[in-house]
C-alpha cells in the first residue's frame, strides 16, 4: 500500500517536465560515477541524483545535519545510514538504508508515516559478518591469543589438545534472530559440522514460513530455511531462556534492536548460558546485551568468552572495563567491512529503483 501511494505521488509529481524524483546519497565513499551513469541511463527522465560524501578529510563521519541544507531540497528518495532531519525532507517517499537495521529511525516522523517506503540493505553484509563470527569462534576455540602471546615471547610451547582445544564437529550454535546474517552464519557453521538452532519471534512451523525472500547473495545463506536442526520462537524471557538452555556452545546474536529486545540478554539469560559455558557473539546492536551483566559473567567465568563487534555504550570509551574484560574480544563495529559490500549495496539500491519506478514490490521492504 505504501509503495502504491508513493507511486501515485510520483505520477502526480511528474505531471510537469521539470518535476523529478530526487535521490540523495549520503555515503562515506566517493561518488560512484559509473554506477550513477548506469542508473540515470535507465531512469534519467524521472530521477536526479545528488551525492554527498560523509567522510571528512580528517576522518570524521559527517552527520546529515552537518551537510549543506540545500542538498535536501525536494528530496523524495534517501539513501544513508543516519536519518535525515525530518524538517528537511517533507517530500520523502522512499528510504533505502545502507545498514541492515533501522533502529536509528524508529522515532523519526517519516518512519512513523506509513506512506513512506523503507527498505534495508540486509543481506549485503551477511557474508563478511559470518566470516567475522566464525573467525572469532575459531580464534577462541583454538586458543590463538595464547599462541600469539607465545610468539611475541619467541617461545615454542604447544598446548596439549585435551587441555582446551576442541574442533567444531557436533558443537551447537544458537542463532538469535534468523535473518540474512543469521542464515549465512548457519551456512558457515554447518560447513564446520556444527548443529544449528534458530530462534525467531514468531513461529516458523511450515516450509513457507521458514523461507526468506530478502536479499541474498546467490548460493549463500539459507533462503529456504533448511539448515536449523531445531526452531524455537517466542517473545517472552521464559521462551528465550528455553532456547538458551539447549546446551549451546556458541550463541550468535543477530536480531534487530527494538524496545522489546533492549537488554534481551541480561543476568538471568547469562546464568542460563553458564550451565554450558556458552561463547557469546554479538554482531547486532550493543544494547541488546546488558553490558554490566556480561562483564560480570566473563569475570566470574560463567561463560567461556565473548566476541563483540557492537557495544553499549558505543563507541566504547577509552578506559572502559569492557576493553580488558576476561576472554572478551572487541572490534569497533567493523564486521561488515568488505571491499565488495559497497558494490552489493549499490546494486541493491539500483534494483529497488527499478522496482520503485515500475511499481513492483521492493526488496527488503519493511512491514511497519
Amino acid at each position: 500500500m505504501a509503495l502504491a501511494q508513493a507511486q501515485e505521488a510520483t505520477a502526480d509529481s511528474t505531471s510537469t517536465k521539470a518535476a523529478k524524483d530526487i535521490l540523495l546519497m549520503l555515503y562515506p565513499a566517493p561518488r560512484k560515477t559509473a554506477w550513477e551513469e548506469s542508473v540515470l541511463k535507465q531512469h534519467g527522465d524521472k530521477l536526479e541524483i545528488r551525492w554527498a560524501t560523509t567522510q571528512a578529510a580528517d576522518g570524521r563521519y559527517l552527520k546529515p545535519a552537518d551537510q549543506d541544507p540545500a542538498i535536501f531540497k525536494d528530496v523524495t528518495i534517501y539513501f544513508s545510514y543516519l536519518p535525515a532531519p525530518a524538517e528537511l525532507v517533507p517530500k520523502l517517499k522512499f528510504v533505502q538504508t545502507s545498514s541492515a537495521g533501522t533502529d536509528l529511525w524508529h522515532d523519526h516522523p517519516k518512519y512513523q508515516d506509513k506512506n513512506v517506503v523503507f527498505c534495508t540493505s540486509s543481506g549485503t553484509q551477511a557474508p563478511q559478518i559470518a566470516e567475522w563470527v566464525l573467525g572469532t569462534w575459531l580464534r577462541h576455540r583454538n586458543d590463538f591469543p595464547r599462541y600469539e602471546e607465545l610468539q611475541t615471547q619467541g617461545v615454542w610451547k604447544p598446548v596439549l589438545p585435551d587441555e582446551f582445544i576442541a574442533d567444531s564437529i557436533g558443537a551447537r550454535v544458537g542463532i538469535l534472530g534468523y535473518g540474512a546474517i543469521g542464515r549465512q552464519v548457519a551456512r558457515a557453521c554447518s560447513a564446520f559440522g556444527m548443529q544449528v538452532l534458530a530462534f525467531t519471534s514468531t513461529p516458523r512451523l511450515t516450509p513457507e514460513s521458514r523461507r526468506d525472500r530478502a536479499y541474498c547473495v546467490p548460493g549463500l545463506g539459507d533462503p529456504e530455511g533448511l539448515l536449523p536442526a531445531q526452531w524455537f520462537h517466542g517473545t517472552t524471557k521464559h521462551e528465550l531462556n528455553s532456547f538458551l538452555a539447549q546446551g549451546l556452545d556458541m550463541l550468535v546474536i543477530s536480531l534487530p534492536l527494538t524496545p522489546a529486545t533492549h537488554q534481551y540478554i541480561s543476568r538471568d539469560q547469562l546464568d542460563v548460558l553458564s550451565e554450558h559455558k556458552t561463547f557469546v557473539v554479538n554482531v547486532a546492536r550493543g544494547p541488546i546485551v546488558d553490558t554490566e551483566a556480561l562483564m560480570q559473567a566473563l569475570e566470574e567465568g560463567k561463560i567461556r568468552g565473548a566476541a563483540l563487534d557492537v557495544t553499549d555504550p558505543e563507541p566504547l570509551p577509552q578506559g572502559h572495563p569492557l576493553w580488558k574484560a576476561r576472554n572478551c574480544f572487541v572490534t569497533p563495529h567493523v564486521s561488515y567491512h568488505s571491499t565488495t559490500q559497497q558494490k552489493r549495496v549499490l546494486d541493491l539500491l539500483a534494483l529497488n529503483l527499478d522496482r520503485f519506478f515500475s511499481g513492483r514490490q521492493l526488496v527488503n521492504e519493511l512491514k511497519r
